[in-house]
């Protein structure tokens, strides 16, 4: 028996790696031409001075992004060293992995073509990103990276070097990252798998009877297994027959934000009480949103 649970945990780890590697890459990659591509200058003109636009800019950035929550952390690390303000890092780092194309349409073809999901997660999304874009705006000052994340990635003079140049460095830094980020995910899919493996449905299935608690159920679930966002909703549509739709958002909102993966990504490059203060806001207002879902 005991073998057998270890097949079963192997396979659930390594199919969670297999999903999340592309991810990460494009992640990192995007990570690395912004550093080489993309000047202090060029992101002080776009990112508006006011605090509410420059919230509402970071979550609408995200649809030009197609990136999983497994990738976002890096990039957003990457803005904030650019000189992007925290408020709207942290609000394009919230939506990039829910709102892009990749993962709307993977989610309306997960559940049968209804839009209606694809309107409450996105819709879902944009408000816990605003909601909890603007609090931080006024509760955090700074970037709220770690003493070592904050200085020594400064690289200049990379305005005047040639096109081939900057793409070799955008390659070096996509490594650099893709490993100071990778030992997270692994460690992060491993505890994911475990949790799978040994945590049984109907354990959930008892816990999850009125709406509170089914949502929170799922919301835990999502955590947990540790999903990229590209492929959760054909997991969370498995359980459209057991839980309301409304548990349903939660479970696609909730684990796009925060899993098992991006946690210990934010806790390798943000400052704790940052992380866990973000975490909480998200938590309360997914919870909050998914209670008004009717379906």
């Amino acid at each position: 028996m005991a073998s057998q649970s270890f097949l079963q945990l192997n396979s659930i780890f390594i199919s969670i790696l297999i999903e999340a590697i592309p991810f990460v890459l494009i992640g990192v990659f995007i990570s690395g031409l912004i550093q080489m591509f993309v000047t202090e200058e060029m992101m002080a003109k776009i990112i508006p001075k006011n605090r509410f636009l420059a919230v509402l800019s970071g979550t609408f950035a995200g649809v030009l992004f197609p990136a999983c929550e497994c990738g976002i952390v890096p990039i957003a690390r990457r803005l904030l060293l650019k000189g992007v303000p925290l408020h709207a890092a942290v609000a394009f780092m919230l939506t990039a992995p829910i709102i892009n194309p990749i993962v709307l349409f993977s989610t309306f073809i997960a559940f049968g073509n209804k839009w209606d999901v694809v309107l409450y997660r996105g819709g879902l999304a944009i408000a816990v990103s605003l909601i909890a874009g603007m609090i931080i705006s006024f509760q955090f000052k700074g970037n709220q990276l770690l003493e070592g994340e904050s200085h020594g990635h400064h690289h200049h003079g990379h305005a005047h070097q040639s096109f081939l140049k900057k793409l070799g460095g955008t390659l070096r830094h996509a490594v650099d990252e893709f490993f100071s980020v990778g030992k997270y995910l692994i460690i992060g899919a491993f505890v994911a798998a475990a949790m799978q493996t040994y945590i049984k449905t109907s354990t959930l299935l008892a816990i999850g009877q009125n709406d509170v608690s089914s949502s929170l159920v799922m919301m835990g679930l999502s955590f947990v297994l540790s999903l990229c966002s590209e492929v959760d909703a054909f997991i969370a549509s498995s359980f459209s027959s057991t839980f309301s739709l409304g548990s349903l958002i939660a479970f696609l909102v909730f684990g796009a934000m925060v899993d098992i993966k991006n946690l210990l990504m934010m806790l390798g490059i943000f400052r704790k009480r940052f992380v866990f203060v973000l975490i909480a806001y998200i938590a309360v207002i997914v919870l909050a949103g998914s209670l008004l879902v009717k379906g």
